[in-house]
């Protein structure tokens, strides 16, 4: 399907060669003043140079070859050199219907689909999710569907913090409390029990103990380290303890994510790339990649063209250990062997932007990803508070991610009560538990994406469970307003689906809302090009605006014209089709009440 712009700028491009003039200049964009015009062309101001002319006078020879072509309602030149444009309705309606027969909504999806690896999760195992994890969650699951959209095979990986520190300190903690437990015996020979040792609540309790405990106890610390070495050289006891701390931790972590509607296909963590490491740095220095410095093993990652320092890679410690860029080189190296993907995403917070470069670097320098792979880092800013912070609880600790969304939903819950009471209606509390979860994640979701990743933000309740406005809740609302109205449309003893065919607009509003209905694929393919959600928001957000200023002006279900009637429903369900469509790309739903 041909999109509107592509169709104006072939048909001006024409006109430019009829003119005697290079094709080039015949590209039309999105006027900036739609109080003027809808598209514009300012070709003629590049080409006056090329051809010695006044740009007004090609502009208008141009707009005069174009005077009577059946695509435009108008388009007229305007000094020194722009042609305005308006296009006729005929035209967009028949856009519509082609629009509305296409399962992606005349978005172009890859001929040649791609295998994409997004990493966007990178919790730690036996500590619950705060608020800076949210970011990381909401923006990759985000990414993950638009690139799935278009047609190619994504596969997201949590990439668990698994193998390190912690797990020492954990089982260091666990066996001074109770230390009769079976796998702190060493003359212990039978198999070890399945059920786990400790629960969630007591397992989030006892590492913060075991945290604060080793800064103190630097005997405490160097049991911990020790534990940590025995695990990561596979003791059997502290493995099996170590599977027990890995599922309960597990199942609470995807409670959490599924809240979040944030769903991995891989639960892979750092303890899967270990096998492969001894061989990684072998290769490497076997091959010169790699060399010794100052004891530690290091990569050089350097470019001539770099406009900073560029510090070598380090991958091996100088007392043996690993660091976080051994592990997930190694994490490549497992995901070259099993998946072999063309494209990888990393999404994590902006302040890694230097090591990830190294990584990268690094990775293609040793071979471990082709030199064609793309990698992308995307970077995110802090969630803050109010005054500019990091956000935090009331009391100034991290705030959890279940209290968050908690605050979120009761927040939305007083705004539906309190819309209730001015409408004096009342508002079932069943009704509501149904509701609230949804509009809340919509507020959640929308609040962090509609930003651009790279940039911090000030986390607002109030202004992010606001059901007017640029927020989640608003989206919903309306295509919650557009489910109302085909139901009385349904109740008028009508079918909404036999409304297939649109009808030329009727007014101002009209035409804006389906001039704003066709540009879903220029948004879309932006969003899927450049990585950025926030383009999804932006659009979806003309798009509610315009469909409530269509709304108002119009009434649709008193319109006695049978086909403008249908016109006017064939239009509304396309508009909730692709408003639907945006929140699904965003990782939210709509209910079917508010």
């Amino acid at each position: 399907m041909k999109k509107v712009l592509d169709s104006i700028t072939e048909v001006l491009s024409q006109a430019f060669v009829q003119c005697g003039y290079e094709e080039k200049y015949g590209k039309v964009g999105l006027s900036n003043r739609p109080d003027l015009c809808e598209y514009q062309c300012n070709g003629a101001m590049a080409a006056a140079k090329a051809y010695k002319k006044a740009p007004v006078q090609i502009a208008d020879e141009v707009a005069a070859v174009l005077k009577n072509h059946p695509l435009f309602e108008e388009i007229v030149s305007v000094k020194p050199g722009f042609i305005n444009i308006k296009i006729c309705g005929e035209f967009l309606k028949n856009q519509l219907q082609k629009m509305a027969a296409d399962g992606k909504f005349g978005c172009q999806i890859e001929q040649k689909p791609k295998k994409i690896i997004v990493d966007y999760g990178g919790a730690n195992v036996a500590k619950p999710l705060h608020v800076g994890h949210l970011r990381s969650a909401v923006i990759g699951e985000s990414i993950k569907r638009i690139k799935r959209f278009f047609g190619n095979q994504v596969i997201g990986d949590v990439h668990l913090g698994d193998w390190g520190l912690q797990m020492g300190l954990i089982i260091e903690e666990l066996h001074d409390r109770q230390p009769d437990l079976v796998y702190f015996d060493p003359n212990y020979q039978g198999e070890y029990p399945k059920e786990p040792p400790l629960t969630i609540s007591e397992m989030e309790e006892i590492y913060p103990a075991a945290s604060i405990r080793s800064k103190e106890d630097a005997a405490f610390a160097e049991r911990a380290h020790k534990a940590t070495f025995r695990l990561q050289n596979g003791d059997p006891a502290y493995m099996a303890l170590w599977k027990h701390i890995m599922s309960v931790s597990k199942a609470d972590l995807k409670k959490n994510y599924d809240r979040l509607h944030v769903n991995f296909d891989l639960w892979k963590g750092e303890s899967d790339a270990q096998p492969y490491i001894p061989d990684m740095i072998e290769d490497m220095i076997a091959r010169n990649v790699a060399y010794e410095s100052q004891g530690a093993i290091v990569v050089d990652v350097a470019l001539d063209t770099d406009a900073k320092e560029m510090p070598p890679c380090l991958i091996r410690k100088s007392d043996g250990a690993s660091l976080y860029a051994t592990s997930d080189l190694a994490t490549l190296v497992e995901r070259e062997k099993l998946y072999q993907p063309e494209e990888y995403i990393y999404v994590t917070d902006k302040r890694q932007e230097l090591y990830f470069t190294q990584v990268f670097r690094t990775a293609k320098k040793a071979g471990i990803v082709k030199e064609s792979t793309s990698m992308n880092f995307i970077g995110f800013g802090t969630v803050n508070g109010k005054d500019g912070k990091p956000y935090k609880t009331r009391e100034g600790g991290v705030m959890r991610l279940e209290n968050l969304i908690s605050e979120i939903d009761e927040a939305v819950y007083l705004k539906m009560e309190e819309n209730a009471r001015k409408k004096e209606v009342s508002l079932e509390r069943e009704e509501a538990e149904q509701i609230v979860p949804a509009v809340g994640l919509s507020a959640l979701k929308y609040g962090d994406l509609s930003n651009q990743p790279s940039k911090d933000y000030i986390f607002d309740v109030d202004k992010f469970t606001s059901f007017e406005g640029n927020t989640g809740p608003y989206i919903l609302y309306t295509i919650v307003r557009i489910k109302s109205i085909l139901n009385k449309y349904t109740k008028q003893g009508k079918n909404p689906e036999e409304a297939t065919v649109f009808y030329k607009p009727n007014s101002e509003s009209e035409k804006a809302l389906m001039l704003t209905l066709v540009r879903f694929s220029d948004a879309a393919e932006a969003a899927y090009r450049e990585i950025a959600p926030n383009k999804i928001c932006q659009y979806i957000y003309d798009l509610s605006n315009d469909f409530n200023h269509f709304y108002h002006e119009t009434k649709i279900i008193d319109e006695k014209e049978k086909e403008k009637q249908e016109g006017w429903i064939a239009l509304l369900k396309l508009v909730k089709q692709v408003l639907e469509c945006g929140i699904d790309l965003l990782g939210f739903s709509a209910p079917d009440k508010m």
